[in-house]
């Protein structure tokens, strides 16, 4: 209960919050990534000097997929960040302890895989996070603050929920996006992230692709690869914990979110 009132709580202040940001009026308020970036509200990526990527999985756990892709990680001395559906912790709670317990970051996806648009309310967008978060400290013990919204979608209204309850938003590379939910080949999963991989990129990957396995057998070619051109592989804290003083420009490829 007393969670419970936090969140209504922290609701009212938000809807307070974006009622002066926006001038009382319907339209919402729109700001673009510059905006987002120099607040430290969303991250797409952390340009630097070091050779360092951060591959993210989303949509997990998944009962084959996930061990596979730990296994692979593991083989590589490769560390990840896993975004996890809150639904799905207690059927593969092994799975997620194993996550943590192999020194990889399991982050906030959302309870239902909800897509956050104007027709879901802030009350659902609160209680989608906050039951993610008490899952997944309840399954590992841990509280990690990254979150990544389903689909990329983000509004002010999303980012002001998360900061509100202590997240930083995480989204991904717009060169990094590899659409490996769509099954485009193996081959053209590892292109995308081989052809295009520079220091500071966070890669967007899925360990929980219905009837796929193409994700897996293209982490078979990037894994070795990226470990040969002297990348290392790290969490998206680990990211972070690098982040240059003077920021480096980063010059995205293309523009746009993809769901």
């Amino acid at each position: 209960m007393e969670n419970w009132k936090k969140w209504t709580c922290m609701l009212c202040m938000i809807g307070a919050g974006c009622a002066v940001i926006t001038g009382f009026t319907d339209r919402p308020t729109v700001h673009n990534r510059s905006y987002y970036e120099a607040r430290g509200e969303i991250i797409w990526e952390v340009p630097m000097e070091e050779k360092l990527i951060a591959l993210t999985f989303d949509d997990g756990p998944h009962e084959t997929e996930t061990p596979m892709i730990l296994d692979l990680l593991k083989q590589y001395d490769a560390k990840s960040t896993f975004f996890v559906v809150g639904n799905r912790l207690d059927r593969y709670a092994e799975i997620v302890k194993r996550e943590v317990g192999e020194g990889h970051e399991v982050a906030n996806h959302t309870f239902n895989h909800r897509f956050f648009n104007r027709s879901v309310s802030s009350n659902t967008i609160v209680k989608e996070i906050a039951d993610t978060e008490a899952k997944i400290k309840s399954v590992t013990g841990v509280d990690c603050k990254w979150f990544r919204p389903p689909g990329g979608n983000y509004s002010e209204r999303v980012v002001q929920i998360a900061r509100q309850a202590g997240y930083t938003i995480v989204l991904w590379s717009w060169h990094q996006d590899t659409k490996d939910w769509t099954s485009p080949g193996v081959q053209a999963i590892a292109n995308k992230v081989l052809k295009n991989a520079r220091n500071g990129d966070i890669v967007l990957l899925h360990d929980n692709i219905r009837g796929s396995m193409q994700t897996v057998k293209a982490l078979q070619i990037i894994l070795p690869e990226l470990k040969k051109r002297g990348y290392r592989m790290v969490t998206i804290s680990e990211l972070i914990e690098h982040k240059p003083a003077q920021p480096l420009q980063s010059s995205p490829r293309q523009t746009g979110k993809t769901s």
